[in-house]
């Protein structure tokens, strides 16, 4: 079955399985492994990705759902000519990530957040970030956060 969809602003037309887990689309059809398998359940957020802008976990969504519907990923979260996203350089200038397995789900989650509410308190980022950082980096995440909202100002 044929399955349309935007992917980082461009039109993609893919013959696949449409209940497969749009994470394996976009990781063994598409080749983006910046989206990584965490847990299969939903409930990490290492496989965090936006759908029309918010922020879903790709390993249990069927990529049927994504039809005629735009996705981002960390690949296209900064500039077609290569810049950093500001969220991007706030998790460089603040050195957030240990071992950085969980980082793009937690970067595509601030962006949802960010565009939604573009000066969360801590609470307020506490809240809407559920994704589970197994090194404990929420501390760092947090100010790389406040970095990227002074960033985009």
């Amino acid at each position: 079955m044929d399955i349309i969809f935007k992917l980082n602003g461009l039109d993609h037309k893919l013959d696949v399985d449409p209940d497969m887990p749009l994470l394996w689309v976009l990781r063994d059809v598409l080749n983006l492994k910046g989206t990584k398998f965490g847990c299969g359940r939903a409930a990490c957020g290492a496989c965090t990705v936006q759908l029309d802008g918010a922020a879903l976990r790709s390993c249990s969504l069927p990529v049927q759902y994504a039809a005629g519907k735009s996705i981002r990923t960390i690949e296209g979260l900064g500039g077609t000519d290569d810049s950093l996203h500001p969220i991007q350089q706030a998790w460089i200038d603040e050195q957030v990530p240990q071992c950085g397995y969980c980082q793009s789900g937690f970067m595509m989650a601030t962006a949802a957040l960010l565009e939604s509410n573009p000066d969360p308190s801590d609470e307020e980022i506490d809240n809407a970030l559920t994704n589970i950082c197994r090194c404990g980096t929420y501390h760092r995440i947090r100010k790389a956060i406040h970095k990227a909202v002074s960033l985009s100002k």
